[in-house]
């Protein structure tokens, strides 16, 4: 099959063990990252199968509509970015593993690196030291303080460990089947959403991004919290209600954010908000951004695409596409 790949900006898939799963067919690598249609199109229009590294390019209908040899989109996880209902009409089979019981530890380890830096001010004080200062401000102590997880899914049970381990006090919320799972885990629920947010020392969000979750952290929530507070999103920045997160930091509640995900990326607009402010600790979308986690997701991709090959496709979005097969 002549296979795409987009988007592996640093060229690291071909160094990957997994990678030898696709032997024997024409692979194309782009590192660059496009989001025009047209260019788009250029690239991939004898493309068979298109593998996509999580949601770094949108594949919509006025695309799909220009690629007649695309049989089968590879992914994995969740697939917003994907015009599934385009794909079905056109015999486009979308084929995503959902990994379940996996959770992604280089996600969780990322948040907790956030949440430790932003307490003990890392940045600054490597910045302060590197400019010749020595010491810059004064940090705190996680132990004792209270760590709240919004969405206790696979990632959110991990982070509670790490928090768990540094000696912080755990509450959750969550929708109860959740909540349910975090009691069994021997973790607390907050008695109410409006306690949540008022407790909470450091609150960290670990939902997925689907209709109902969408802008779910209102700028009323966020006022709620301390000024002293921390709030991490290393999940997706659409949980937070539009433009609410930098109105509630200039307003000082919460006092601290630290962000790995935003509302466009790639994101490389120097004056956005979040970026010139102190308050704020922002890296770009690195949360899943580790050799072995990629090894481990594209172990699974190019499974998926011999299983295709093979005429026994697995992990399929949307069957339907199958009657409409090119």
């Amino acid at each position: 099959m002549k296979i795409a790949i987009l988007d592996d900006t640093f060229d690291t898939l071909r160094t990957l063990p997994c990678f030898g799963k696709l032997d024997g067919h024409d692979v194309t690598v782009w590192n660059d990252h496009v989001d025009d249609v047209s260019s788009l199109a250029t690239r991939l229009h004898d493309t068979e199968a298109l593998v996509l590294i999580r949601e770094r390019t949108a594949i919509r209908a006025p695309l799909l509509e220009k690629l007649p040899r695309l049989r089968l989109i590879s992914q994995r996880s969740v697939y917003p970015h994907i015009d599934v209902e385009a794909c079905s009409r056109l015999g486009v089979l979308v084929s995503s593993s959902q990994h379940p019981g996996t959770a992604c530890y280089a996600a969780a380890e990322l948040t907790w690196a956030l949440v430790l830096a932003s307490a003990r001010k890392l940045p600054q004080q490597v910045a302060s030291l590197k400019a010749g200062h020595w010491q810059s401000g004064v940090g705190r102590t996680l132990r004792g303080q209270t760590l709240g997880i919004y969405g206790y899914g696979r990632i959110g049970a991990v982070v509670a460990g790490y928090a768990e381990a540094f000696g912080m006090n755990v509450i959750v919320w969550a929708r109860e089947a959740a909540l349910a799972r975090a009691r069994a885990q021997h973790r607390t629920p907050a008695p109410s959403r409006e306690a949540f947010f008022e407790t909470c020392d450091v609150l960290t969000l670990h939902l997925r991004l689907v209709d109902d979750t969408r802008g779910i952290v209102t700028a009323a929530d966020l006022a709620r919290m301390k000024p002293s507070a921390l709030l991490v999103n290393t999940s997706r920045a659409g949980l937070i209600e539009p433009g609410a997160l930098v109105s509630s930091l200039r307003a000082g509640r919460p006092g601290l954010a630290a962000v790995d995900v935003f509302e466009r990326e790639p994101l490389t607009e120097m004056s956005h908000p979040l970026l010139t402010t102190d308050a704020a600790l922002c890296t770009p979308h690195i949360g899943y951004v580790t050799r072995d986690e990629y090894e481990l997701q594209f172990a699974e991709i190019f499974e998926q695409i011999l299983a295709y090959a093979a005429g026994a496709p697995i992990n399929v979005v949307n069957p339907d596409a199958l009657k409409n097969a090119r």
